[in-house]
């Protein structure tokens, strides 16, 4: 069961996509930027190529979980406890 998109909350001639805004849902012709006598905004470039690209902090957090798993100091599985240690031997000095 689809909704029928609601009309534009002002009166008088409406043009264009009715969106939300925070005064309510307006068409193009009633929507902020038209009342103040500005352009439509367009939209912005997005996110940065490399936005994904970027390590996190969370990857540096993992081979000091490894350690402390390794070590003893934070509860696992055996398996994980085993698998922790043979981490933590193959790691350079």
């Amino acid at each position: 069961m689809s909704a029928a998109p609601r009309p534009c909350g002002a009166l008088g001639e409406h043009t264009g996509r009715i969106r939300p805004y925070a005064c309510g849902r307006r068409c193009s012709a009633h929507a902020p930027w038209a009342l103040a006598g500005r352009p439509e905004p367009q939209p912005g470039p997005g996110w940065p190529s490399d936005a994904w690209d970027t390590p996190s902090p969370q990857s540096s957090s993992r081979v000091h979980d490894a350690r402390a798993v390794a070590s003893g100091k934070r509860r696992s599985t055996p398996a994980t406890y085993r698998a922790a240690q043979a981490a933590v031997r193959k790691e350079p000095a």
